[in-house]
């Protein structure tokens, strides 16, 4: 088990694997944080915008912004779960099959 596990850690696909997971991780991870806390500055900075009624309706400004930070949370996991299933299975099923 310890040599298949060292064999695992040399292999330069692994290195990519974690690399390119790390790196794509982090980059959607931080979008998802700028999206998020510019919504709290909105919050706290802008409640002038976010109450500003849409047209003629009783809907705010507000509404909107609030659902685009819950709606991109949401494509943001799909967005990770579409390349994980793709590139990442794929470059783990390399690793898998050049250590046995």
């Amino acid at each position: 088990m310890k040599e298949n596990a060292q064999r695992i850690l040399a292999n330069p696909k692994f290195q990519e694997l974690v690399q390119k997971r790390s790196a794509f991780a982090w980059t959607l991870s931080i979008a998802m944080l700028v999206i998020y806390f510019g919504f709290i500055l909105l919050v706290a900075f802008g409640k002038g915008f976010l109450g500003t009624p849409i047209g003629n309706g009783v809907t705010t400004w507000g509404i909107p912004v609030g659902l685009f930070t819950i709606v991109s949370a949401f494509i943001l996991t799909g967005i990770y779960v579409h390349r994980a299933n793709g590139e990442f299975d794929e470059l783990n099923r390399q690793i898998m099959e050049e250590s046995k």
